[in-house]
């Protein structure tokens, strides 16, 4: 069986014709017979396995089996860049059957937004926030523009599980379902994720339990041994020798660098210039212009560089790469996948990897995470627990959309999907009571307090649910390069203020304060980078847990340079005391006593709430490690960690991460705190490392 069977005949004709195959790859075969009988998805296979044509070709076949009008598929994507992408090659597909394809995001202009309310297209690709822009927006005639839906695919699904945009999505998804008076089919696309049947489940949203559903994912079911890729683990300790090493090796070829910070990029791409090498970057402080100048010119290009950040490691084409080099580690196996899978596409190629790490520590974690990946391990997608201020912002949203709800009709519009159900009362209710909802009689509409924080730019600010810190947009003239931080605007400097921001150096002319822009022109060098980023969850319980086995002395089954191996050995000697094979170690040098835990950022909060009385009184802690009072002894220990499984705490909340969370001011604040602290726990770990048997170490 070739998988064309069932397609459309026009289809097949152009799939063997114009792309010249004769079959369809094994995740397009399994696909076509859930796909195209309605049934919920989740379509996994390897980065680049063909998972866009696995929904394409039957959807667009049922299309014309069932003869459906007007728009009947949304494609949504967490990218824009990636939806920009696609558009080419599904406007071919698309147009092989007579059906038209379009794009809606931000960046798309107000006459083709236009068109497309006017002439709906059969395919539309679009983010959630768009979605929502539609839904709350008094130019869109809801009912009418979405009366056709009939399937959603869900691009990098794991992506928007991961975090809050998830949630939003599947709230968005059942108000959708309410407007088409229908089920809508939904598929979901993924490449890498440990837990599929957990994921689809979500996916599902109300119609869980009571719609078909299928994992379909034949190249993962039939991947046996261990995992391929020719990866190679190295220590060069400074950007500058990094730098060094990328220019030297692989010359000739095309090498996507992946960084794990805005900043570092900007470093690395400044340094890789100055030794000739023809280097581009991408990160999300970019402006639109000059991320897209580069990645064009690096798909083009063959001898050359593009460094970035996490932005181009979902599937967006820059062109066939011969290598991927890694800075320091990725946080999860599941972006290693990700990352790596961007080599190999080629016929003859193999995948591979270049670990460069820069410091004792990124080292240790670079081999713990290879540890994973050997053992085929991959992280499961949790949806961060609570969405409490989602609920909020959906309600808001709500009215916007109805402008006026009945208060007692309400939770029907997520067709009882939880947290969105009745047990949203207390949210409704104090969004009442602080005015951010009006309410006559029985009917409830937008209020003032929603309008004055929510309502600037036709309440743009509701329809994205992060938060993104203040920047400033640095032009040079006319032309935008990208975005900075305000804090190297502000802090005292000797001489011309020097700013690095697409891999060049630029002298500040003028800074419009009001209007946040910062004015600039070209420098011959110097300069720095600096964002400040949002709060990170620190290192998995099982990432902590494989970086102790390295140190205990486990090796992952990758090549490693001399120096990785020399250097792993000095850390190993290091770190002698803090790990244990029978368990975790409780280590005193002096006054100071710590608890090497190696148990995870998430779990070593929870682990230092519960013990407030045995931990020191700026209760520190770290990925590995918990410091403890000062006069700690066995008995205090034993006494004081005894019933511990028994009234484990959630974490403290800092009032500067509760601002993080976005539309936390549209909660009580204790809600707004629980949702918080929920996020911040990893009970689990919490519990195992309790579990754990406890060594006593004095060092002198």
């Amino acid at each position: 069986m070739t998988g064309l069977e069932r397609l459309s005949p026009i289809l097949v004709h152009h799939i063997v014709n114009a792309l010249g195959w004769r079959s369809l790859r094994p995740l397009q075969r399994a696909a076509v017979g859930p796909v195209m009988d309605g049934a919920d998805a989740i379509l996994l296979a390897p980065t680049a396995g063909g998972k866009t044509e696995a929904a394409a070709f039957p959807l667009l076949s049922a299309m014309e089996a069932h003869g459906w009008t007007g728009l009947s598929v949304l494609y949504v994507c967490p990218l824009k860049a990636l939806l920009n992408n696609l558009l080419p090659r599904l406007e071919t597909y698309a147009a092989w059957v007579g059906r038209r394809v379009a794009l809606w995001h931000g960046d798309v202009n107000h006459s083709a937004r236009q068109r497309i309310l006017h002439d709906q297209p059969d395919l539309l690709l679009t983010t959630p926030e768009s979605l929502e822009s539609m839904l709350v927006s008094i130019k869109v005639d809801h009912a009418r523009f979405f009366a056709g839906l009939r399937a959603i695919v869900v691009d990098e699904v794991h992506a928007f599980a991961g975090d809050d945009r998830g949630w939003h999505l599947l709230a968005v998804l059942e108000r959708l379902t309410r407007l088409a008076g229908r089920p809508i089919q939904r598929i979901g696309l993924s490449a890498t994720v440990g837990n599929p049947a957990e994921l689809l489940h979500w996916l599902q949203g109300s119609s869980r339990g009571r719609r078909p559903a299928q994992v379909v994912a034949p190249d993962v079911a039939t991947a046996t041994g261990p995992p391929e890729g020719d990866i190679e683990l190295d220590y060069v300790g400074s950007v500058a020798n990094a730098a060094t090493v990328i220019a030297a090796l692989h010359r000739g070829e095309k090498r996507l660098v992946f960084c794990d910070s805005r900043q570092l990029v900007e470093e690395l791409g400044t340094v890789l210039r100055a030794r000739g090498v023809t280097t581009f970057l991408s990160h999300a402080s970019l402006s639109l212009d000059e991320r897209r100048r580069a990645e064009e010119a690096f798909a083009q290009a063959r001898d050359c560089v593009i460094v970035s950040t996490s932005t181009l490691e979902l599937g967006i084409d820059v062109g066939d790469l011969d290598r991927v080099i890694q800075i320091n580690a990725p946080s999860t196996v599941a972006a290693f996948l990700q990352r790596l899978g961007r080599t190999g596409r080629r016929v003859g190629t193999t995948r591979n990897c270049l670990f460069l790490t820069l410091d004792r520590t990124s080292l240790v974690t670079a081999a713990g995470l290879l540890l994973l990946w050997g053992r085929g391990y991959v992280e499961p997608v949790s949806p961060p627990p609570e969405p409490r201020h989602i609920v909020a912002q959906q309600l808001l949203a709500l009215c916007l959309q109805q402008h006026k709800i009945g208060s007692r009709l309400w939770p029907g519009q997520w067709n009882g999907l939880a947290p969105f159900d009745r047990g949203a009362e207390p949210i409704m209710r104090h969004l009442v009571e602080q005015g951010f909802v009006e309410r006559d009689g029985e009917l409830l509409f937008i209020g003032p307090a929603a309008e004055a924080r929510f309502g600037r730019r036709h309440f743009m600010d509701l329809t994205a649910v992060f938060t993104a810190p203040p920047e400033f947009t640095v032009l040079s003239g006319r032309q935008e390069i990208g975005k900075t931080d305000p804090m190297l605007l502000t802090e005292e400097v000797q001489g011309p203020r020097l700013l690095l921001l697409a891999g060049r150096s630029w002298r500040v002319t003028w800074i419009d304060w009001k209007r946040r822009r910062c004015f600039v022109e070209p420098a011959d060098g110097g300069g720095k980078a600096r964002w400040t980023g949002t709060a990170l969850a620190g290192t998995s319980f099982a990432l902590a847990r494989a970086c102790r086995e390295v140190l205990l002395g486990a090796d992952p089954d990758v090549k490693l340079t001399d120096r990785a191996v020399r250097y792993l050995a000095e850390t190993r000697d290091q770190n002698v005391d803090t790990v244990h094979p029978g368990g975790t170690v409780i280590m005193r040098t002096g006054d100071d006593v710590r608890w090497w835990t190696w148990a995870g950022h998430r779990a070593n909060a929870v682990l230092t709430a519960t013990l407030s009385s045995l931990t020191d009184e700026k209760q520190r802690f770290d990925d590995a490690r918990i410091r403890l009072r000062s006069d700690l002894t066995r008995d205090m220990w034993r006494a004081g960690t005894a019933d511990a499984a028994d009234r484990l705490c959630l974490p403290d909340v800092d009032e500067r991460a509760l601002r993080g969370l976005k539309f936390n001011e549209a909660l009580p604040e204790r809600l707004a705190t629980a949702t918080l602290a929920a996020r911040l726990a990893d009970l689990d770990g919490a519990l195992t490392t309790l579990n754990d048997p406890v060594r006593f170490v004095s060092s002198s």
